[in-house]
């Protein structure tokens, strides 16, 4: 096994980042999904209603870049701006068509279930088998998952399901402990980036995988992690 991809989101919900190495502590990879949209009412953004987050359509023609001492938010017409920019918070509310601010986290995470997310390259192809994969005959796009980790592994199907409590080396410093199988959303039908509109693949996961797909971890050994990394049981 061995890290082929590594995802980070420094805004939660907008497009994010493929990145060559990473820092990992505590809280995750150093940086992701640090900052969110927020609206008046203090609910965040997202692709979901929840108690805490709100659905905010529009938040994926945005990209976010890790940088200090706040991310930078990129338009879709290629303009920039830091994300604690009062004047960029104003171009974000005329693209959602509502008044927002972007925050940095406080007391409590902005992730949706925990701190490193991942998923398998085996997990892909059983998707594809069961979907057709994406338009042109490509395989189901990972980025759909906004996964942490893409781990690339043999075969087909979900091997992460057997991964639970067991740690997990990645690299020579970072060890991981999967925690529990991720329950997905609409989200991974959405249009994002270079993937189109769908809607199977949360029907395919319903049916199929208990509405899960990937796991999320917990970090047990802090450190740094590089594609490429091979992946081993502590």
């Amino acid at each position: 096994m061995k890290i082929t991809e590594i995802r980070r989101y420094p805004v939660k919900s907008m497009l994010g980042e493929v990145v060559p190495a990473a820092e990992v502590d505590e809280r995750g990879l150093a940086g992701d999904r640090l900052w969110a949209v927020r609206d008046p009412d203090g609910k965040f953004g997202s692709g979901k209603n929840t108690r805490r987050f709100r659905r905010m359509p529009g938040l994926f023609q945005l990209r976010a870049y890790a940088a200090r001492p706040a991310p930078i938010v990129e338009l879709p017409g290629g303009a920039r701006f830091a994300a604690d920019d009062p004047a960029g918070h104003r171009a974000v509310g005329e693209l959602l068509a509502r008044t927002v601010t972007l925050t940095p986290e406080q007391d409590v995470p902005h992730h949706d279930e925990g701190p490193v997310s991942l998923i398998t390259t085996a997990a892909l192809r059983r998707l594809t088998e069961l979907t057709g994969g994406e338009p042109g005959g490509a395989g189901v796009d990972p980025l759909r998952f906004r996964a942490n980790l893409l781990i690339d592994v043999p075969g087909s199907g979900f091997p992460e399901d057997d991964w639970l409590d067991r740690p997990l080396r990645v690299g020579p410093d970072v060890v991981l402990r999967p925690v529990r199988r991720l329950t997905r959303c609409t989200m991974i039908d959405m249009a994002q980036d270079r993937a189109g509109q769908r809607d199977d693949l949360l029907k395919a996961v319903a049916a199929h995988h208990d509405l899960t797909f990937g796991v999320f971890a917990t970090v047990e050994q802090p450190g740094r992690i590089t594609t490429a990394d091979t992946c081993s049981w502590a």
